[in-house]
């Protein structure tokens, strides 16, 4: 029998051995990876990078796009474990629905990554590691803000909107439950509405536009899931005669330059960093899993807080 890369991916995959690559070296790694959507800036810069990086690291790369599908995903992930690609990596677009696809992938022995979201499955070994951003902090840190900010009026209560990712996505359950943790029973804020925006500005905008009809002046805050949705609700506001980043208060998660626009011009209060640029980190993990390199089961990335203070300085060097 000849002995292939995908050989010693099955040893590691199956046994976890030690086993390395350097009798293969001039081949290159091949990796499958699904990609959400193109549906934000973050998405877009996140694909930039890991495209970018695959090439840089002489890294095959076949690429897919969801469109926000989850059958596309599962339909991808089936169609790189025909085409007995090396390594398996994904965003999911929600977190459950993934024990039979990815059981599939750990039959054929190819070793599975995830990155940005997490999945719900009773099998944690059905994948390697989680690449990612924490949105459970990101959303106490948001939260965290809002609570200094109404500090700043004592007694006065804070209506807050807020704008949801895609229902069951891991950012849209994780921001939420994190936002809740810290601001969850402070007399100044009170949740008028929560609605998904799906993450798109198209969406945001829609939705924003309802909870204006719905509630008008009494808004006070908004609480976006991610920048696009944001810039969308700000277009609403607008459009309804208030003044977003005054009339309503907008609390942000991603750090996208469309934010630090929006805050350089008023309109946009706060934007929570979620670093896209995982494509690095990415093929770097790939490339350990694929030397029988010990990987550990979550690599967070490092992230800040930018409020409206700080976006004119911050600016020049934004990368996405």
């Amino acid at each position: 029998m000849t002995v292939t890369r995908r050989h010693v991916l099955a040893a590691i995959a199956l046994a976890g051995t030690s086993a390395t690559f350097s009798a293969f070296a001039a081949k290159p790694l091949v990796i499958g990876f699904s990609q959400v959507g193109a549906e934000s800036e973050w998405r877009t810069a996140n694909t930039v990078s890991i495209k970018d990086a695959a090439k840089k690291a002489g890294v095959t790369l076949k690429f897919a796009d969801a469109q926000q599908r989850q059958e596309n995903q599962v339909k991808a992930i089936r169609s790189f474990i025909a085409q007995r690609v090396d390594i398996i990596a994904f965003s999911p677009v929600v977190e459950s629905g993934w024990d039979t696809v990815l059981r599939e992938a750990k039959a054929a022995r190819i070793p599975v990554i995830l990155t940005d979201r997490d999945v719900n499955v009773a099998d944690k070994s059905l994948y390697v590691t989680l690449i990612g951003s924490d949105f459970v902090e990101e959303g106490r840190r948001a939260g965290r803000w809002l609570v200094e900010h109404a500090k700043k009026t004592p007694g006065k209560v804070l209506n807050v909107v807020e704008l949801q990712g895609t229902v069951g996505s891991a950012p849209a359950i994780d921001r939420k439950a994190g936002f809740e943790e810290v601001t969850k029973g402070n007399p100044q804020l009170k949740l008028l509405r929560t609605q998904t925006g799906e993450f798109t500005r198209a969406k945001g905008k829609e939705v924003m536009e309802a909870f204006l009809k719905a509630h008008g002046k009494d808004i006070n805050v908004l609480y976006s899931h991610n920048d696009d949705m944001a810039i969308g609700a700000i277009q609403a506001i607008e459009e309804a005669g208030l003044k977003p980043g005054k009339d309503i208060v907008i609390v942000s998660i991603d750090a996208v330059k469309g934010a630090f626009e929006a805050m350089m011009q008023g309109k946009l209060n706060v934007t929570v960093e979620c670093s896209p640029l995982l494509g690095p980190q990415l093929m770097q993990a790939a490339k350990d899993v694929a030397a029988g390199k010990p990987v550990t089961r979550r690599i967070v990335t490092e992230e800040r807080v930018f409020p409206a203070e700080v976006a004119a300085k911050e600016f020049p060097t934004r990368k996405y």
